[in-house]
């Protein structure tokens, strides 16, 4: 039975690894949206262009949210497979609850916004 040790210690391992990678590519989403998000406002700023709106940038950056929330969650659903405990489990848990909500709503609201900018811009003529 020593090697199913082995076998855990290693997919504890694994696990472990994939989760940091996976809360790091999180992490540069959310980086990549701002530098993004920061582009499209200075734009904005700087030419007074006014096809951008802050709905456009809203969108953007809820984009590059609601991607990094599902390299989050991937993230905890892996922690949960190496879970020590009930409780550490529980709390792993109500993090991927928490996340999904999040990600859900978020998800309703750019729908939302998206729908909105597609009806607002069928209404405006094109100006030369």
């Amino acid at each position: 039975m020593e090697w199913i040790e082995h076998l855990e210690d290693g997919l504890a391992l694994v696990v472990s690894i994939l989760k940091i990678a996976l809360e790091s590519v999180s992490v540069v989403c959310i980086l990549l949206g701002l530098i993004a998000t920061l582009q499209m406002a200075i734009a904005q700023i700087t030419r007074r262009r006014r096809e951008l709106s802050f709905l456009d940038i809203r969108l953007r950056f809820g984009t590059w949210l609601a991607l990094a929330l599902e390299f989050q969650l991937a993230a905890d659903i892996l922690s949960t497979t190496v879970a020590p405990s009930f409780q550490a489990l529980g709390k792993l848990g109500a993090i991927a609850v928490i996340r999904t909500f999040l990600n859900f709503f978020l998800n309703k609201e750019l729908e939302a916004e998206a729908e909105i900018k597609s009806r607002t811009s069928k209404y405006q003529s094109p100006q030369r």
